[in-house]
Formats: structure tokens, sequence, C-alpha cells
């Protein structure tokens, strides 16, 4: 079956009931995930510098109108944080901040990038969508990857989760990845947030929107992530419910699609989701999360983005990984600097 029949038959593949058929597509999956990464998985940990936002999307626990605890970690901090994650092994980080250009603006980004570098080879950023002369600067200072999800691909929808600030702007934040290639960055993460938005026709926009950056910027390695709509103190909206025989049947169809696409899975899963999933398609997974600004140097009390469902430490995820036959990987590249 091409890829255009593949995505004339998400909506069927997802009503689809079936074990049997179900199997079938987990073992294809499976089959395509050991030929081109074997047992290897990727590991990164997140770290939030701020919860500052001047957005105000309706799901999200960071939202501007939201009444919680808003913090914003300084250079001493953020050093502080990044050693107690270096300590753990790993070597991919994943920066993020609320959506603020105004309290974390590039400057700000570069100075954490820059601290970055002293402890660790792989630098991603999760924050708002910028200039591709912002990405620049931030590629230039040591940054290689960046993760920006449009959430949902349906325009009304869009606009009816997405209230105010830069986050409002649709056509912007599409075009985000595109900018973000053309400014040199080797990784590339997208997604959409599943329950969101009309789940078939995300999907399918999904799939349209990698292939053609596959086929404009085919020197960067891109990546796709599926985090699950989880709910938050103050939710007050209407979701779909996403279980985990869909979840598992969207992770392997984007297997089947996509047999080269790193495919990530967050701690927002469950400890025996993410061990179910590792089997047969997720190539990628963040490992001893916070999601709360700081939180891995001391506890952390503040408001977090979302709850965890895997709480597994650093360690305990790498024993299981290790004691299951994977082979975890802290990094799988190292920056070269031009004397």
């Amino acid at each position: 079956m091409d890829t255009l029949s593949r995505l004339n038959a998400i909506p069927s593949l997802l009503a689809d009931r079936d074990p049997r058929r179900l199997e079938v597509l987990a073992q294809d999956a499976k089959c395509l995930t050991r030929q081109y990464f074997g047992r290897a998985v990727g590991l990164y940990t997140p770290l939030y510098l701020s919860n500052l936002c001047e957005s105000a999307c309706i799901y999200c626990g960071f939202n501007s109108r939201h009444k919680i605890d808003r913090s914003k970690l300084s250079p001493d901090e953020i050093d502080r944080e990044m050693r107690a994650i270096a300590r753990t092994g790993v070597q991919n980080i994943l920066l993020l901040t609320g959506e603020s250009p105004q309290a974390t603006p590039v400057s700000y980004l570069k100075e954490a990038v820059a601290l970055a570098k002293k402890y660790f080879q792989g630098i991603s950023l999760e924050v708002y969508p910028m200039a591709e002369e912002d990405y620049r600067i931030l590629y230039e200072a040591g940054a290689d990857g960046v993760t920006v999800y449009q959430e949902t691909y349906d325009r009304s929808r869009y606009a009816e989760v997405h209230l105010g600030g830069q986050k409002k702007d649709y056509v912007f934040r599409r075009g985000a990845p595109e900018r973000i290639a053309k400014a040199g960055m080797r990784q590339i993460s997208l997604g959409i947030l599943l329950g969101l938005g009309p789940l078939a026709e995300d999907l399918a926009d999904l799939y349209t929107h990698l292939r053609e950056m596959e086929k404009r910027f085919p020197g960067v390695e891109y990546s796709l992530s599926f985090p699950r709509l989880r709910t938050i103190k103050t939710q007050s909206f209407c979701a779909s419910s996403i279980d985990d025989i869909t979840f598992l049947k969207i992770l392997c169809l984007t297997r089947v699609l996509f047999p080269r696409v790193s495919i990530n899975l967050s701690t927002r899963e469950s400890a025996e989701f993410r061990n179910r999933a590792l089997e047969v398609a997720v190539t990628r997974v963040s490992i001893g999360s916070r999601t709360t600004v700081g939180g891995y140097a001391e506890e952390s009390s503040k408001d977090p983005q979302f709850d965890m469902a895997d709480t597994r430490s650093s360690g305990e995820m790498i024993e299981y990984l290790k004691s299951n036959g994977f082979d975890p990987v802290f990094t799988d590249w190292r920056r070269i600097e031009n004397s």
C-alpha cells in the first residue's frame, strides 16, 4: 500500500478494533524499527527554564490567564540544574520555556545554550516560534535541534483553543520548521497534541507536513512526537480521549510510513505503556523528567505544565532498558568546533 492509500485509510484503521489486524501492524512496525534502529533507544532529559507565558492556550498549565506561581531560572540556577542532570549520564538536553519572547528573549536562550554546552553533546529547544535569524543565533551558540508542535492542524479548532498571544498565529507556527531548517539546525521534531483536534485529519496533515520537509530539507534529521492531552487543574473544555489501543496504532502506522524517523515518547505516558511502545515503534524517550521550572538540583513545589505518569528515575529507566535487551544511547553525535 502506497503512502497516499495509507493516509486515506487512517479513519478506517483508527476505527478497526480487530486485534488480529493490530497485531499484523505491530509486527510490521517492530520489524522496521529493528531494521533501522536495532535495539538502540535515545535518551534525553527536559529542563524547564521558565513558565512565564504570554499566550492563552486553554489546554496548558502555563496559560497566561492562570494564576500560578511564575518563575524563570537565573544563569546560576540553570547551571546548577544542568550539573544535576549531567550527573545521570544523559548527554541530550531539551530546554523548554513558556511562550514569552519578552520574558525569555533570544539573548536569554543563547546564554542557556552556552551553559548547556559545558555539560551536554546534544542541545535542543522547545520554545516559542521565532524568526529564521533568531534560530540561526541559537544554532551558532550551540543548539542543534528544535521541537515545535502544531498542536492541531485544524484551523477552526486551533483558533478555539489558542485565545491570546503569539501562539494564536497559526501560519507563523506552521512555518517554523522551514525557518528552523534554513537556520542550519540538524534535528527537527514535529508533532500534534492527541485529543485536541480531529484525530484522523491531524495525523494526515502531520504526515504530509513531514513529507514536505523531507523533500525540501533532506539533510535534516526528523522525529515525531504524539503527546496525549492530559487534564490540568483549570481545564474547562472538551477533549477527545485517545485510548491505549488507538495510540499504539498511531505509533505503529507512523513507523510503517516513516521507517527511518525517530519516534519520541515522554513521561506523560505510564511506565507500562512506554515499555510496550518501545518494543514496537518508539526509539527515543525522556527520562527522569520534571515538568516544573527546575526541579533537578532540588525539589520544586511550582505548578507543572502537565502531570507525569512515568515517574521512574533516570537510573531506574536505564536499568530497565539494559535488563530488557535495549541499548540506551546517551548521545549519538558530537559537535566539532572549528578552530
